[in-house]
């Protein structure tokens, strides 16, 4: 059960008020953003001093959640454009296991984009493996979307040659990769 600040209009709002009432909320908030426990506490930690400098600014106490999460928010996109989170390629959970009994393409995929880049397969394994937005991935990496969109633009191009080069496929009439894959003993990538 939430507990609710009640204050009559001679009270005042404290910063330790503010954290008992909102901290599991916002931190929950900025976690769903971040999926990083420390990161999450450094973040909610720099909401909160801001609250603490800023509490005598508050004027209207009926708007203090959405004051409070304005903070949160602001903070957090300010974090994310200024920060790139780091995402460590060998932390990806896969089905793309190397000991698969039957290779495929699918088998030479992480090890392909792992290959590539930083500055490419960051993208890609955001937004291929994870399946994240392009806007989620260019907050995440904090470049601008259309940086993020190029990346792994660039990044697809790269990953293409890569399984033509790798695995001797070859580009249709119509731009798509097509071909039988090699054996994984005749793979460059997977042995």
């Amino acid at each position: 059960m939430k507990k609710a600040i009640l204050l009559s209009d001679n009270d005042s709002f404290t910063s330790e008020s503010l954290w008992e009432v909102y901290s599991k909320d916002l931190k929950r908030y900025v976690f769903s953003q971040i999926k990083d426990e420390d990161t999450t506490n450094d973040v909610l930690q720099e909401v909160f001093i801001k609250i603490h400098l800023n509490i005598a600014s508050l004027q209207k106490k009926e708007s203090v959640k959405s004051w409070v999460f304005t903070i949160a928010h602001n903070t957090l996109m300010n974090f994310l454009n200024k920060k790139s989170i780091p995402f460590p390629i060998e932390d990806v959970a896969d089905d793309f296991s190397a000991d698969e009994e039957i290779h495929s393409a699918k088998s030479c995929l992480l090890p392909l984009i792992k290959n590539l880049p930083e500055k490419y397969s960051e993208p890609l394994l955001l937004s291929e493996i994870k399946g994240k937005k392009q806007a989620e991935v260019a907050n995440l990496l904090g470049i601008t979307l259309s940086g993020a969109k190029s990346r792994i633009q660039r990044g697809r191009k790269l990953l293409q040659q890569g399984f033509m080069d790798c695995c001797h496929y070859k580009l249709n009439n119509d731009g798509f990769l097509v071909g039988e894959h090699q054996d994984k003993a005749d793979c460059k990538m997977c042995k």
